[in-house]
C-alpha cells in the first residue's frame, strides 16, 4: 500500500529524558493503532506528526507535505485533523461554537459551507440535539465527542487521535469504532490507546512504543503470533509466569514461559502485547 506519512529517525528531549528516540515508521491508509505504557512517548509522538511540536531531529511528511518547512507545515496542517489527550474548552462556548471556531482555524472561510459542515460533524458525533449547549452544562463523554467532531471538521485525510475513548461508555465506544472504521476507507487514521480490544477490532496495522523507540510495528495478527505456545491456564498461578491473573471460571490465565505439559490456551493481541512491553523492559535493564 501508498506509504501516506512517513517518518525518519524523529528524535526529542524533554531536558534530559528522551522522549522519542530515533522513531521511524510509515503508515499507510486505515487505521494503524499506537499502543504504549504510560510515559512511552506515544502522546510527544502525536504531537510531532501533528505539526504540534517540532522534534529535535528527523524528518517526516504527512500526505506529501514536509513540516520542517513553514509552507509545508501550513499545506500540512490543512489535511490533519487532531484529537489531543486534554483537549480545552472555554466553558461558555456551545458545542457548536467550538467546533466551528475550529473550523475558523482549519480555513474553512465561508461561513455557510462552515456551518453545514460543523452541523454535519455533530451529527455524525451524535450531538446534534445537544449543538446549542454549553461546554460546561454537557458530561465529559459528551466534551470528547465535541472534540472528535471538531478533529473530523473539513474530513481531513490525516486523522491523529490520542486515547479517543476516553470518557466513553460502552455503547459509545462501539459508535466510536464504527465511526473510526468509516474514516479509516481511504484516509489515515493513527490511533493511540490503552484499550487493545480497539487496536484488534479497528486497525490493520499496530505499532508498540516503548521507552521512546519503536519495538514492535506489524498487523494485529503478527503481535498476538508474539504470544503463540507461551499462554497457559492452571488451577493457581504459576509462580514462573509474567503476568497471571485468575479469571471468571476459577483458573489461572499465564503468560510467560509455560512449564512441561502445560495447558496451552489461544494467545490474545494484549498477550503479545505485555510479552514485547516483558522483552522491552529486559533490554532496557541488560547490562
Amino acid at each position: 500500500m501508498t506509504t501516506t506519512v512517513s517518518a525518519t529517525g524523529l528524535t526529542l528531549r524533554y531536558g534530559g529524558t528522551r522522549a522519542l528516540d530515533d522513531v521511524s515508521l510509515q503508515l499507510t491508509r486505515g487505521v494503524t493503532g499506537l499502543l504504549g505504557p504510560n510515559g512511552a512517548g506515544k502522546t510527544t509522538l502525536l504531537r510531532v506528526l501533528a505539526t504540534v511540536l517540532p522534534p529535535d531531529r528527523g524528518e517526516f511528511t504527512v500526505l506529501g507535505h514536509d513540516p520542517g518547512t513553514a509552507g509545508g507545515r501550513r499545506s500540512a496542517r490543512r489535511t490533519i485533523g487532531y484529537l489531543p489527550q486534554s483537549p480545552g474548552f472555554h466553558p461558555d462556548f456551545t458545542a457548536f461554537e467550538f467546533v466551528d471556531y475550529v473550523a475558523i482555524l482549519k480555513e474553512l472561510t465561508d461561513r455557510g459551507a462552515r456551518h453545514r459542515e460543523v452541523r454535519r460533524v455533530l451529527e455524525e458525533v451524535g450531538l446534534g440535539e445537544v449543538r446549542g449547549r454549553r461546554m460546561k452544562r454537557l458530561s465529559g463523554g459528551m466534551r470528547q465527542r465535541v472534540a472528535l467532531a471538531a478533529a473530523l471538521a473539513g474530513d481531513p485525510g490525516f486523522l491523529v487521535l490520542d486515547e479517543p475513548t476516553v470518557g466513553l461508555d460502552p455503547e459509545q465506544r462501539m459508535r466510536f469504532r464504527e465511526l473510526v472504521a468509516r474514516r479509516g476507507e481511504g484516509r489515515t487514521v493513527l490511533l493511540s490507546t490503552h484499550q487493545t480490544e480497539d487496536v484488534a477490532m479497528l486497525c490493520h496495522r499496530v505499532v508498540v512504543l516503548a521507552e521512546g523507540r519503536v519495538r514492535f510495528e506489524g498487523t494485529p495478527a503478527e503481535l498476538t503470533a508474539r504470544a503463540a505456545g507461551r499462554v497457559w491456564r492452571s488451577t493457581e498461578r504459576d509462580p514462573g509466569a509474567r503476568a497471571g491473573w485468575r479469571t471468571g471460571t476459577g483458573d489461572f490465565r499465564n503468560v510467560g514461559h509455560p512449564p512441561e505439559g502445560a495447558d496451552l490456551l489461544e494467545p490474545t493481541l494484549e498477550d503479545g502485547y505485555l510479552l514485547v512491553l516483558d522483552a522491552s523492559r529486559a533490554e532496557v535493564t541488560a547490562p
